[in-house]
Order: C-alpha cells, then structure tokens, then sequence
C-alpha cells in the first residue's frame, strides 16, 4: 500500500497563528548620538576643571620660584617668574585640550601627553598638571582596553616621565612644600648665590611618588569602571540569552502543538470521514434488497459521525479553552479505547476483516490503549482507501511477557486507489509508537497486498 504523499500541516479549526517573536531594540543611531553627545559633555567639562585647576596652582608655582629667589638660588629679576607660571598654565590648556580631542583614543593621548611633558620638564624644569593629564588619559585606557595594554602604557608613561623628572625637573612637589611660603626678611641678605637650585634625589623622588600614585589611581579607577561594565554587559547578554531561550522554547513549544493538532485532526477526518463515506455507500446500495442492513449501515454511520463531532469539539476545545483563563483543556484523544467497536465499525463500513486475538486483555495503561486505536483505526483506513475491495484483511493481536503486538494483513486489490491522502498517516503511526518507546514497521507483502507490523512494550506491574 503506498504511503500517500505529504502534504502542507494543517492548521486546524480556530487555530490561531502564533504571535511573532518579539523585536530586541537594539542601539540605533539616536541613541548612539545622545551617548556620545554625553561623553563629549563630561570630556568637556573635565577639560575645564584641568584648566582651572593649572590656573589655580600656578599661583603656587610663582609663589615658589619667588621663594627660590629669595633664598638665593635664583638670581635677582629672573624670567623664571614668568615663563614658569605661563609653562604650568601652557601645559593645563595643551593637556585639557589632548583630553577633550583625543577622548576616544586614549592610548594617543598618553603618548602626547608624556611627550608634552617632557617639553615642559626640559624648557623650564616643571611638570605641573601635565601628571594629572596623563593618569586621567590612562584612566581612558583603562576602562578601554584589556590588562595588557594598559600596564604597558602604564610602565611606559612612568619609567620616560621618571627618567624626566631626575634628569630636568627644578621645580615640584618637594620644593612647593619647602621653598614655596618662604620670604626673606627685610635687610638680609640671600643664603645662597646659585643659578638654580641643587640637585636633590629626595625632592625628585617625592615628585616620582606623586606621579606614580596618581598613574596608578587612574589605572586602577580605569579598570574598575571597565570591570563594572563588563559586569553589566554580562548581564545583558545572560538576560537576552534567557530571552532568546524562551523564545526558543515557546516557537518548539508551538510547532509541537501544531503537529500534535494537525495528527488529531487526521485522525479525526482520515478515520472518520472514510468509514463515514464507506457506510453512506453501503447503506445507499442496500437500501432496495437489504433494507435492515442499510438501517445497520446508517446507525453506524450515525455513531461514527457523532464520535467524530465529539472529538472535533475537544480539540477545539484545546485550541480556544472558554474562559481564557487557568482552566485545563479536555484532552484532544478519543475516549474510545476498545479495539472490539473499532473492528466492529469497519466491517459495518465493508472490510471484509478477521481477526484474531481480540480476547488476550489488555494493560489497563490507557495511554498504550489508545495508541493501539489510533495506529489500528489508521491501518483499517489506509485499507479502506487504497485497497478498496480486497478480498480479505486480518488483524491479529498478540500479548507477550513485555508488549503487545499488532499485525494488519490485506490482500491488495485491483481497483484504484480512493487517494486522498495527507501524508501523515504512517508518520503518525510511528510517532506514536515511538512515544511509547515502540516501533512501527509498514511495507508491501511477497504475495501481494500491504502489512502493518506494531511493536508496544510494556512493563507493568499487569505484564505477563
């Protein structure tokens, strides 16, 4: 018996297309533009307080040159007084302006800066905010890029500024905190008589340990913030997975639906509907010489076609529950579990059927019983409509120690076939042996005709 040919799912009555998956808005330009405007604010207004902050502190820086003057280790009317307060503030405005330019290359910024500050350090041996500048850029680094990178700029920024401050610097940390409040008295004389101050490797390594803290609170504030985001960015990614999964879930969750649906409703029609029509043109031929059988006949007809609306309602009833609500569905499988009626119902629809076997009791497992209903109602079907007319179809039915065991014989016919077919019989079949963890074999026999082989186990507490 050739399996029929497949066909697109069907739907089903009252079945609802299911909802689309759900868009993930994802960054578009508008808020790319707004973040960025952002960033460009801050950028900014950090480049003003590094302005200000050069302005402020250069006043320190001359009041500390006026200190070295008056000890002597500055000549009288130096241009130190000036080009040393105009070099600090020089650099404030350079540094702030690299920040706000170079905000998204940090690693760029750190390069100019150091080497900004090794022109300030060599013109007038001072690297007043130039420091901050760099450890603020190593911060951008840091929150930007992997370790790596980031201590290299990190080691490289303060062995060169190092190096720097040893060999040039004149006037930093060390000297502000001791020259930088001092004013001779009246009608004395200086201590010293010096072109600049001595070299001095305690205030050049304050000046170091100043430096070296400041880089290193920026790398550390840096990766802070680039390990919070990392964090946060994980989090997303973990809540758009679950997001995706669900979906996931939901769209398998769907198409099984659909499929468990589409199989009902074959089952409902194919099975039905055939015997239905086998029954209409029995009973319409033997209306004038049998009028009892054709009365048989359309009873019959009248059973199968109200256990077909019965079923018809309870996947309907699944599809569209009345309430909307918590209530469960009716199950959508049929309630006649007995093979006896189910035989009975196809001879009454002209298969000329023997059987054999239908005595052995059945597991009470009423999930095995209405598979074997189902699969044997399918079989019977394809009998009905692609050997119409066989001279003889067989059923045995037999239970062994661990499953149940079902064979279904015809003999093939020489009449077309009814066609008509949906190409989910025999799948379904197997699908629902397999559910069970049995197996279902179909083919054509040597002699001619069709066999349906079915395996169920069973391993119940009733199994012989």
């Amino acid at each position: 018996m050739p399996a029929t040919s497949p066909a697109a799912p069907l739907p089903g009555a009252g079945y609802a297309a299911p909802p689309a998956a759900t868009t993930r808005r994802r960054p578009g330009p508008a808020p790319r533009r707004r973040d960025g405007h952002h960033r460009w604010i801050v950028q900014t207004v950090l480049g003003a307080l590094v302005v200000l902050l050069g302005v402020v502190t250069s006043a320190l820086a001359h009041s500390t040159v006026q200190g070295i003057v008056a000890l002597g280790m500055f000549p009288e009317g130096t241009d130190r007084l000036q080009t040393v307060p105009q070099t600090w503030v020089g650099g404030a405005v350079l540094g702030a302006l690299v920040l706000v330019a170079l905000r998204t290359r940090p690693l760029l910024a750190v390069g100019i800066l150091v080497g900004l500050s090794l022109v300030s350090l060599a013109a007038e041996g001072v690297l007043g905010i130039l420091g901050l500048c760099v450890a603020v850029a190593l911060y951008a680094v840091a929150s930007t890029r992997p370790a790596l990178v980031t201590w290299s700029a990190f080691l490289a920024a303060a062995v060169v500024l190092t190096a720097a401050i040893w060999r040039w610097q004149v006037i930093g940390v060390g000297e502000m905190f001791v020259w930088g409040t001092y004013q001779r008295p009246a009608g004395t004389e200086p201590f010293h008589q010096l072109i600049e101050p001595e070299f001095s490797s305690g205030r050049r390594a304050a000046t170091v340990a100043l430096l070296v803290v400041l880089l290193l609170l920026g790398v550390a504030a840096g990766a802070t913030s680039r390990a919070r985001r990392l964090k946060a960015q994980a989090e997303i990614d973990g809540l758009e997975a679950r997001a995706r999964d669900s979906e996931a879930s939901a769209a398998l969750g769907r198409a099984s639906e659909r499929a468990r649906i589409a199989r009902e409703m074959h089952d409902i029609v194919a099975h039905s509907v055939s015997v239905m029509i086998a029954l209409s043109d029995g009973a319409g031929a033997a209306l004038d010489r049998a009028p009892d059988r054709s009365r048989e006949a359309l009873q019959e007809l009248s059973r199968t076609g109200r256990t077909a609306l019965a079923d018809m309602q309870r996947v309907l009833g699944a599809l569209d529950p009345v309430d909307g609500g918590d209530a469960q569905p009716e199950p959508t499988e049929p309630t006649e579990t007995e093979l006896r009626s189910i035989v009975d119902r196809y001879r009454a629809a002209g298969l000329p059927l023997s059987v054999r076997g239908l005595d052995e009791p059945l597991p009470d497992d009423t999930a095995l019983r209405l598979a074997l209903v189902r699969i044997v109602s399918e079989a019977l079907t394809n009998v009905l409509r692609h050997a119409p007319g066989t001279p003889s179809v067989e059923l045995v039915l037999t239970r062994r120690a661990d499953a149940v065991e079902v064979e279904v014989l015809d003999a093939g016919s020489d009449r077309p076939s009814a066609g008509g077919g949906s190409g989910r019989g025999v799948p379904g079949m197997r699908e629902r042996a397999a559910l069970l963890g049995g197996r279902v074999d179909t083919g054509p026999r040597p002699e001619g005709g069709w066999r349906v082989h079915v395996v169920l186990p069973w391993t119940g507490e009733d199994a012989r």
